[in-house]
């Protein structure tokens, strides 16, 4: 799994792109997306580079899906994922979650034939949030975390997110 918590300038991702509530830092090739953080709002933006089609098109889905949650974010994006067959069938069910619902992590891991608690860990280790829409699933009891966190900054972004797409 890519590790990439420690990154904070702009120059050491292949884009910074701007969100209403935060920044973006993404890692992606021509050959696809790797990783997708996100970074204070008050960070410094970067542009994709002009041959880089696919963090330049990730760039023009998201300024559409900012305008209109409807927008077809979810489809057909060259990723190159790296994580457990564990991980990746939670973050495949995740693509399955309705655009404007949640699924508890209860649900999702009956569904899967698993615990809450190894699907929240998956969940947590999403290295594309948005794309794949972890953002989703939700606590019985609340919100539950948000990229491997609780803290109010991570809770800020999930409340976003899910406010944004029932709209």
């Amino acid at each position: 799994m890519i590790k990439t918590r420690k990154i904070r300038k702009a120059e050491e991702w292949d884009a910074v792109l701007a969100a209403p509530f935060a920044r973006l830092g993404v890692l992606g090739n021509e050959l696809g997306l790797r990783h997708i953080e996100f970074l204070p709002r008050e960070g410094e933006l970067r542009s994709p580079r002009p041959n880089d089609s696919v963090v330049l098109r990730l760039e023009q889905t998201l300024q559409r899906y900012w305008q209109d949650p409807r927008t077809p974010l979810f489809t057909e994006w060259s990723c190159l994922l790296e994580g457990t067959p564990f991980q990746r069938r939670v973050w495949q069910a995740l693509l399955d979650i309705p655009l404007g619902e949640t699924m508890t992590y209860g649900a999702l891991a009956r569904q899967l034939n698993s615990a809450p608690r190894a699907v929240g860990q998956a969940c947590g280790a999403n290295p594309l949030p948005i794309v794949i829409p972890c953002h989703r699933v939700v606590s019985s009891q609340g919100l539950g975390g948000f990229m491997g966190g609780r803290n109010n900054a991570e809770l800020d972004y999930k409340r976003w997110l899910l406010t944004h797409e029932t709209r």
